[in-house]
């Protein structure tokens, strides 16, 4: 089968997954290429999301590289094992990549949480917000990208319902929600949008006051989607040159560490509910 030439971060994570299990082996490439009568050709693929790899073949090299936990092992085989195509591959060749990919990460989150400094959550923005957002973009891309832009946006929030919606929190700061992006229409309608999803029984919106006292986080947007197993946790940030995905265990654990800061000052969700309720009045 022909190499992929174009891997999503999942196909990637589990090629990234076996690298770790192996590098903590003590074990070269080269050495279980020899054990496996496989290639190097082949293992350099695989463990660059390039090539698939087979549910047998995956047991193997976790028993050969001593690896106990059950639980990661059957969560890497899941994911091994995924073949069907999600809702976003049909924006494959409209879209960069890395929309697919945050539609892919969401899709399989055990949970969702997400802070806002800069603009409402993407899953929690209306049709109208998320377009001033786009089209604030330099340049601002052609009008049938902008459109499936929007639209992809908007089917992404299918997480937060049906029987298998997401556990949801969102931190936004009060910055925020004051940030017109475009009139005094769309910021009512999305400060009325973050109140009826935070009625949700899995979604939580909170906020941070502008004299909430201790933030000094106004660069701590992020993602955090929990995997299967706290292992396969993945962080997303925007960045000047696109979407950076973090897995490395010593990044997973700073960015628990940055949410938990950011968590500790913000209002709970009652109070927060009361806060939106009255800036909207002020609108």
């Amino acid at each position: 089968m022909a190499p992929r030439s174009q891997p999503t971060a999942r196909q990637v994570r589990l090629g990234t997954e076996l690298r770790k299990l192996r590098v903590s082996a003590g074990m070269s490439a080269r050495e279980v290429v020899g054990i496996l009568s496989s290639t190097s050709a082949q293992m350099s693929q695989v463990e660059a999301g390039l090539s698939g790899v087979s549910e047998e073949r995956l047991r193997r090299l976790a028993a050969l590289y001593g690896c106990g936990d059950e639980a990661l092992i059957e969560a890497l085989v899941a994911m091994a094992a995924e073949r069907a195509r999600g809702w976003w591959e049909e924006y494959r060749g409209v879209l960069l990549p890395e929309f697919l990919d945050l539609a892919e990460l969401e899709h399989h989150a055990r949970f969702l949480k997400v802070i806002g400094t800069a603009h409402v959550p993407g899953l929690l923005q209306t049709e109208d917000y998320a377009r001033a957002v786009f089209t604030y973009w330099v340049p601002q891309p052609p009008e049938h990208e902008l459109e499936a832009q929007i639209e992809h946006r908007m089917r992404r929030r299918q997480v937060l319902a049906g029987d298998r919606a997401v556990t949801y929190e969102a931190v936004v700061h009060e910055s925020v929600l004051r940030t017109r992006v475009a009139d005094r229409r769309v910021a009512l309608a999305q400060l009325d949008e973050l109140l009826r999803q935070s009625e949700r029984p899995n979604v939580t919106v909170r906020v941070i006051p502008f004299d909430t006292d201790g933030f000094a986080g106004a660069s701590a947007a992020l993602l955090y989607a929990g995997g299967k197993v706290p292992a396969l946790d993945t962080v997303q940030r925007d960045t000047p040159y696109g979407s950076a995905f973090l897995d490395d265990a010593s990044q997973l654990l700073a960015m628990r560490t940055l949410l938990r800061k950011v968590e500790s000052v913000s209002l709970d969700s009652v109070k927060s509910r009361d806060f939106i309720h009255r800036l909207a009045k002020e609108v």
